[in-house]
Order: structure tokens, then sequence, then C-alpha cells
């Protein structure tokens, strides 16, 4: 059963730098893209209840909601607030008309941190990250632009978002020989329906000491409880209903309500929600280091705090995580099968 709220603090990475277990999303700050709304006023309090019980580590990007995520944000941060939390920014989305308005070349980097800082009303951000892959820059040209902003102080730390293992693990070795400032995050989409990065994320994260930032940990929405079986459309006014995107992230639906009949079972028997739940398997699973949550109320705010203080079961959480354990792919069952003709 949950209790008050006792939130715990991870290593960002190898930095030093703690950061509480779960980090606020703020995509749903601004109105740009139909997932929140949410205005000067709820960014205060959303903000102001996060730090009540202990995040210190907030993350937004450029292009939520046009640049107004920043915005609402900054403005949420002052008086103080600032210099209580990590905060965390993301590049690589289209912020303008032109053709270099987008992307991770050193021209669009270095114009998106100081547009960033401006929007955030700040004189740094702690972790800068790049959002996507770009296949037309150079993974060294990216790096270089990285660690110029960091020897100017702009930036603190650099991290990266949705990244595949061989780049990420490229850029760890450039990064390595040119002397550059390295990643120290990958923050990832990770849920109980969406779990490829054990594939090779996360094998890579705990090579590499790199913190683990699950992103839509409830997959959009799914995982709340309010999607089932035998609804003939989306709930009313939920995320898959209402934003731009759609069903995003995609979901295996039979997969999908089989782990949702799951949480919920549990859930009753444990007084508490299938969304506390979610989040506690992650919290459980020794890669991860701070959870992503998003919310457009506070009580739904509260009821992913409530994960910090959810006692699961060895019992439950191997009834929880088997339903969707992802079978090895190859190299993986290959590398396990051999692996035992080490021992004795």
């Amino acid at each position: 059963m949950g209790g008050t709220v006792s939130m715990r603090y991870r290593p960002l990475g190898s930095t030093g730098v703690l950061v509480s277990e779960l980090c606020l999303g703020t995509m749903t700050f601004g109105s740009g893209w139909g997932l929140g709304g949410i205005d000067a006023d709820g960014a205060d309090a959303i903000v102001g209840r996060s730090l009540d019980v202990g995040v210190n580590f907030i993350d937004t990007a450029d292009m939520y909601s046009e640049g107004d995520s920043e915005v609402l944000l900054g403005k949420a941060l002052k008086g103080g607030r600032r210099d209580r939390v990590v905060l965390a920014s993301k590049a690589y989305g289209r912020m303008g008309q032109g053709a270099n308005d987008a992307g991770l070349s050193k021209w669009h980097l270095v114009r998106a941190c100081e547009a960033s800082l401006k929007r955030l009303d700040t004189d740094r951000i702690d972790l800068y990250q790049i959002h996507a892959f770009d296949g037309l820059t150079p993974l060294e040209e990216t790096l270089r632009a990285l660690d110029q902003l960091v020897n100017a102080g702009k930036v603190l730390n650099i991290g990266f978002c949705n990244l595949p293992a061989w780049a990420a693990s490229k850029a760890l070795g450039i990064s390595e020989r040119l002397g550059l400032a390295k990643f120290v995050s990958a923050q990832m989409y990770y849920s109980l329906v969406g779990r490829d990065v054990e594939h090779e994320v996360v094998p890579l994260c705990q090579s590499e000491n790199l913190a683990l930032l699950p992103w839509s940990p409830l997959a959009g929405g799914f995982l709340s409880g309010k999607y089932r079986r035998d609804q003939a459309k989306h709930p009313e006014g939920s995320r898959f209903a209402t934003s731009k995107f759609g069903e995003f992230p995609p979901i295996n639906k039979q997969l999908g309500f089989d782990v949702v009949e799951k949480l919920v079972e549990t859930a009753a028997r444990l007084h508490s929600t299938p969304t506390t739940l979610a989040l506690a398997w992650l919290l459980h699973k020794p890669a991860v280091t701070s959870v992503i949550i998003g919310a457009r109320r506070i009580e739904q705010l509260d009821d992913a705090f409530a994960a910090t203080t959810i006692d699961l079961s060895a019992a439950d959480l191997d009834a929880i995580d088997g339903l969707s354990a992802p079978a090895d792919l190859y190299p993986g069952w290959m590398v396990k099968r051999q692996a035992r003709m080490r021992m004795f």
C-alpha cells in the first residue's frame, strides 16, 4: 500500500549529481500539441507540487508546444526555484521554416541552445539532450557542437534521446577518442508494453554507466487503466483521443490489454492504481535512474508520486513482469547460450 511520498535520489550517470527517481516532464505545458493545454498558473502549481514532494529533476524540450513549454517552465522556476532543480531540455525538432531549423548540425544546435536559454530565462541547461538521430549530420559534428556548448558554460552535461544503441556506442567512442564531452544519460521510451530497450540499450547503459530516463512510462496513458478491451473508442479527453499524434507510442493491443487487466487486478488487491503499479515496476528495474512523468491535473501527479511508496512483493513483480517480458533477439539468445560453455 502507498503512503506519504518519500522521494529517493539516484546518481545521474557518472556526474556525481543526484536526481529524484521521478522526473517531471513538461510536454503538457502549453497548448501546441493538444496534450494538456497547461497555462502559466497550472504550470506553476504542478512545478510547486513536484518540488514539495522532493522532485529535483525537470525535463522539457524546445519543440514542446513550439517553445511554450520552456517559456512556462522558466516562469514557474522563478522565485528561487531554479537552483533547486536539475533542468533538462532537448534539441533536434523543427523550430522554424528555414532549411537548417532542425537537426543536429552545429549551425542548428548552437542556435537552438541559445534560444532555449532565453525561453527558460536561465544561464545554463544542466542536461542538454539530442532529441533524435540525425542521419544527415555526422556524429562527430554533433559532438563537437555539444562540447562547445559545455566549454562555454551554457550546458553542464549532455545526453541523448531515442538513439539506437549502435549510434550511442559510436558516439561514446568518438568522445573518448577526441576528448569531447560524453553522454551521461539515455532518455528512451520504456514501459510495460514497450520493452525493446532491454535488448541493446539497457545493457549499454549498465556497461557505460549511463542514466536511463524512461519517457512515456504509461505508454501514452494506456497503462492508466482507462483503456479497456471492450471499448469501442478511446475515452473522451484521453491522450490518444486528443493528441495530434494519435495512438503514440504504438502498442501491441492484445498484449497491452492483458497487461492492463493484470495491473487493474493487482491494484485492487493492493488498494493502489494501475498508474502507480506501472511506474513502480519501472522503478524496480536496476538500470533505471529516473522515470519521466507528466500530468494535466494535480491528482494525476499525486497518483504518480505514490509509486515511490508502493510495496510490491517479488511475486507481484514477477507476475507483472512476466506478462510482457520480450523474447531474446539474435544475437542475444546466442550470447546466453554460448556463455554456458564457459561454465563448469
